[in-house]
């Protein structure tokens, strides 16, 4: 065994992106929606509706994805107690959101430009099962198509408008994205944007799509409202105080509406690489102290002819810290021939 201390260039870090489907079997689109009618009338139905990529009674079945509504009223939801007014599982779910995302109690959400009067205070959440993506969402992969009850719409295709923008909106650490109509991160046309403001916002580090409600239950023409150019799919979500509204079976509907329904997302994951260089000159790990070769009693070299031509067979790479304590082993393929004739260079590559 021999011992040789790094220096500063033997030491590379590198970073690299690898992109990946979200759901399930590495299927590029979702295009096949179910839900279970235990988890939904459970105690966590009014909070939000589990969706399956197959019957939840089938053995392959596994959540994709989570629809939930929040309302900063408590309306579409029944009252915990009624003798406490506007609170309710939507304002929950409203809190929630809001105290992730904005990070601010007093604070309300807006969906792109700030119209009058446009504060929104209802809104629908899709989050990605954490098990089906790695670190984080894909900008520019999200494209959902909803099936419309809007006679002047057939269907609306949403993405989000990283491919459109310079620079993301920032809450906080946190980017978001505006969704619009269009696909593949960008917009069909003008903006993307419904006569409500954009459609909602697109939030890759936590996994989640905010879904502006009042755009989605817009029941216009296209194209007919000044510079905007998007309509809803009147949706229908039931507003009123004190009511089991099930809003997040509503958008369910749509999302699975027809069998040209198809939600594509990609997620990323950054890899940090430390690539190691370990060098051995000429002059260096020739000799051994294996017992095939080094006495344990004398310390001599059991063949003389290693005195002077020595030659080892390394295979390991033991790398330790200042302390003399052994952090990380390499082991190589096979191992190599090291005499006064040959040099090494092996490169270890350490993932984290």
């Amino acid at each position: 065994m021999g011992f040789k201390r790094f220096d500063p260039e033997d030491f590379v870090i590198s970073a690299n992106t690898v992109t990946s489907t979200v759901w399930s079997n590495n299927s590029v689109s979702l295009d096949t929606y179910f839900t279970s009618s235990v988890q939904k009338e459970g105690s966590a139905g009014p909070y939000y509706l589990n969706v399956y990529q197959t019957s939840s009674t089938d053995n392959t079945a596994a959540v994709q994805f989570a629809i939930a509504y929040g309302n900063a009223q408590g309306n579409g939801s029944v009252q915990f107690d009624a003798s406490v007014p506007l609170k309710s599982p939507s304002t929950t779910i409203y809190g929630q959101y809001r105290t992730l995302i904005l990070e601010d109690e007093n604070s309300a959400f807006t969906f792109g430009p700030t119209f009058t009067g446009s504060i929104d205070n209802d809104f629908y959440a899709i989050n990605i099962e954490r098990a089906r993506y790695k670190e984080k969402l894909l900008p520019g992969s999200f494209n959902l198509i909803l099936s419309s009850s809007n006679a002047n719409l057939s269907s609306l295709h949403l993405t989000d408008d990283s491919r459109y923008v310079t620079l993301p909106t920032y809450y906080g650490t946190q980017r978001a994205y505006q969704i619009i109509s269009g696909s593949d991160g960008s917009p069909w046309k003008g903006n993307g944007y419904s006569y409500s403001g954009s459609y909602g916002l697109f939030l890759p580090d936590i996994s989640t799509i905010l879904l502006n409600a009042k755009a989605l239950d817009d029941n216009s023409s296209p194209g007919v409202n000044g510079t905007n150019d998007g309509c809803g799919i009147n949706l229908g979500t039931t507003l009123t105080s004190n009511t089991a509204g099930d809003n997040p079976t509503k958008l369910y509907n749509h999302i699975s509406g027809s069998s040209g329904n198809i939600f594509k997302l990609n997620s990323q994951e950054t890899i940090t690489s430390d690539f190691v260089f370990v060098r051995s000159r000429n002059s260096e790990f020739n000799y051994s102290e294996n017992p095939s070769f080094i006495s344990g009693s004398t310390g001599e070299v059991i063949y003389d002819y290693f005195i002077d031509n020595p030659q080892t067979f390394p295979t390991t790479v033991g790398m330790y810290n200042d302390s003399n304590e052994l952090i990380a082993v390499a082991k190589l393929s096979r191992p190599i021939t090291k005499d006064f004739t040959k040099e090494a260079l092996i490169r270890v590559k350490l993932d984290f």
